[in-house]
C-alpha cells in the first residue's frame, strides 16, 4: 500500500510521510537545485538497503527516471552519474546495495546481504524510487531507464533478466555479470604469474609489452592509428619479446612469456579442456602506458589476486584459504552453484523484449578488468536463445570501442552518450545505427570515431582523416571463430 492523498505536487518535505511496505523515508530535504530523499528498506531479515532519490523541480523534470549502478563491491552511490542525469532533468536514484564499505567482509556469514548485493538492492531501489517520483510529481515517469558500468553493468543485465518490468531501457557498460567466472579469471591470471618466482611479470614491464602488441597489430584494420580494432584478430606472440641479453624492463624471460600466453588464452578446465572464462585481450596490458592500472590493478605484481576475499569469505568460508589450492575443475562447479545469486548470465530476455524493453551494452576493447570477449559471449548467447542475432538487434545491441579501457579512458575514443542513444531508441523508436565517441587530450577533442553495433565495425572510407568519425562507415565484418 502507498498513501498519497495528502501530498502536494512539488512538496519535498511531505515525502517523509510516504508509506511504503518494509521501507521508511528517513529524510526529504530541499537542496539548492533538487529534492533529496533518503529511504531505508528492510525487505527481509538481515537486509538493510539505503536508497537515495534526487528529484529536480517539477517544472524542470523531463518525465524520465534513471536508476544508477555501483562500482566493484562498494556500497557508495555513483554521485557523478547521478548529478549528471539530474542536471539533464532526470529523477535519479542510487543505493548502497545493502552494505557500507568497499570490501567483501559484509557478506561473511550474511547470505541475505550477498543476495542484496547480487540483485535485490537495485530492484528495491527501483520500486521505492518510482513511488517517490509518483508522490512528488503526481504521476509515474513516462520512461524508466537504468545505467551502470562494471558492477553497474552487471546490475543492468540482472535487471533485464530478473525484473524485466522495472525498466523500459537499460545501458550495461563493461558488465561483470559473469561474476563467478570473472573471479576465476583473476585467479587464473594471478596463478599464471606465480607458477614460480621466475614467472611473475613486474608492472614496469607492462608498458613495453603493450607497445609491442600495438606495433604488431595496429594496422590489421588497414590504418595505423595506435588502436587495435579487434584484438581477436591479433596474433601477437609474447615470444617476440624474449630477452636476448640481460633481463630488463623491455623484454620478457621465457617463464614470463609462458605466463603472458596463459593470460591471453584465459582460464581452462585442466580435465576437460573447456574454456572457463575469456582471456584478457591483447592491448589491455597497460592501456595508459604506465606501470599502474591495466593488469597491475588486478593480478600482475600483486601479493594475491583481486577479489581473493570472494573465495575466502563467500565461497569457502575460510579466511586462511590460499589461491594455490584452487581446483579449476570441481571448485568452479561448486562456486557456480553456491554463488548463483551473484551471476546474471540468463540469455532468455523474452519477457524484457515482450514489454518493449531496449538494452544497449558496451565494452572497451582494451578493458583490463572485464574482458570484452565475455560480453560478446553473452550477447551471442542471447542471440541463440532469442532466435538469431538479427532478431536480437531489434531490442539489444552491443557496441565495442577500440582502445577504450574499463568504462572509459585509454587511447581510443572513450566518451559517448549511451543514455541519449537509449532514450532515442525507447522514446522515439530510433535504433542506434552508430554512436559517436570522442577522445580528449588536455580537454580538447583530438579524435572521433563511430562505435558500430556488433558484429559491424567502423571501416575507414579510404579518404579523410582517420581522426574524424565522418571518414568511417559501419560495415559488416567477417566473423571471428
Amino acid at each position: 500500500m502507498i498513501w498519497l492523498a495528502a501530498f502536494v505536487v512539488g512538496s519535498c518535505g511531505s515525502l517523509t510521510s510516504l508509506i511504503i511496505p518494509n521501507t521508511s523515508v528517513t529524510s526529504a530535504v530541499s537542496e539548492a537545485t533538487f529534492c533529496r530523499v533518503q529511504a531505508l528498506a528492510h525487505p527481509v531479515e538481515d537486509s538493510e538497503i539505503r536508497v537515495e532519490v534526487w528529484l529536480p523541480p517539477p517544472d524542470q523534470w523531463n518525465g524520465r527516471f534513471l536508476g544508477t549502478g555501483n562500482g566493484g563491491y562498494s556500497g557508495a552511490l555513483s554521485t557523478g552519474p547521478m548529478q549528471s542525469a539530474l542536471n539533464s532533468g532526470y529523477a535519479v536514484a542510487g543505493s548502497d546495495t545493502g552494505h557500507q564499505g568497499g570490501d567483501l567482509k559484509f557478506g561473511a556469514g550474511h547470505p541475505e546481504k550477498i543476495i542484496d548485493w547480487g540483485y535485490r538492492a537495485v530492484h528495491v531501489m527501483t520500486e521505492t524510487a518510482k513511488l517517490v517520483v509518483r508522490a512528488y510529481y503526481g504521476r509515474f515517469p513516462d520512461y524508466s531507464y537504468f545505467q551502470g558500468c562494471s558492477t553497474g553493468g552487471h546490475q543492468a543485465l540482472s535487471e533485464a533478466q530478473r525484473f524485466p518490468a522495472d525498466y523500459d531501457g537499460i545501458v550495461a557498460g563493461a558488465p561483470g555479470n559473469n561474476r563467478v567466472r570473472l573471479n576465476v579469471g583473476f585467479l587464473w591470471s594471478w596463478l599464471a604469474l606465480h607458477a614460480d618466482a621466475a614467472s611473475d611479470v613486474p608492472p614496469v614491464k607492462l608498458p613495453a609489452l603493450n607497445r609491442a602488441v600495438i606495433a604488431a597489430c595496429d594496422a590489421i584494420d588497414g590504418i595505423k592509428d595506435g588502436l587495435i580494432a579487434d584484438p581477436r584478430r591479433c596474433t601477437f606472440d609474447p615470444q617476440s619479446m624474449l630477452c636476448s641479453g640481460p633481463d630488463d624492463d623491455s623484454c620478457l624471460t621465457a617463464p614470463q612469456v609462458e605466463a603472458v600466453r596463459k593470460i591471453y588464452k584465459g582460464a581452462v578446465n585442466p580435465r576437460t579442456g573447456e574454456r572457463l572464462f575469456a582471456g584478457w585481450p591483447r592491448g589491455s596490458e597497460s592501456p595508459s602506458q604506465t606501470p599502474v592500472g591495466g593488469w597491475a590493478a588486478y593480478f600482475a605484481g600483486r601479493p594475491a589476486p583481486a577479489r581473493v576475499e570472494f573465495w575466502r569469505l563467500w565461497v569457502f568460508n575460510d579466511p586462511t584459504w590460499e589461491p594455490t589450492s584452487f581446483d579449476f575443475d570441481r571448485d568452479v562447479v561448486y562456486a557456480d552453484a553456491k554463488m548463483a545469486a551473484v551471476a546474471a548470465n540468463d540469455p532468455d530476455l523474452a519477457a524484457f523484449k515482450k514489454r518493449g524493453g531496449r538494452l544497449l551494452m558496451y565494452h572497451g576493447w582494451a578493458d583490463p578488468v572485464s574482458p570484452p570477449e565475455d560480453g560478446i559471449r553473452y550477447y551471442e548467447s542471447v542471440g541463440r536463445a532469442m532466435g538469431g542475432i538479427e532478431k536480437t538487434a531489434d531490442f539489444f545491441r552491443l557496441f565495442l570501442a577500440p582502445g577504450m579501457d574499463h568504462c572509459g579512458g585509454g587511447p581510443g575514443p572513450n566518451m559517448f552518450d549511451a543514455l541519449g542513444a537509449l532514450d532515442q531508441w525507447v522514446s522515439a523508436g530510433v535504433a542506434p545505427g552508430k554512436i559517436i565517441a570522442t577522445h580528449l587530450t588536455e580537454g580538447n577533442i583530438d579524435r572521433t570515431r563511430p562505435l558500430c553495433p556488433y558484429p559491424q565495425v567502423a571501416r575507414w572510407k579510404g579518404t579523410g582523416s582517420t581522426d574524424d568519425a565522418d571518414s568511417f562507415v559501419c560495415a559488416a565484418e567477417t566473423p571471428v571463430r
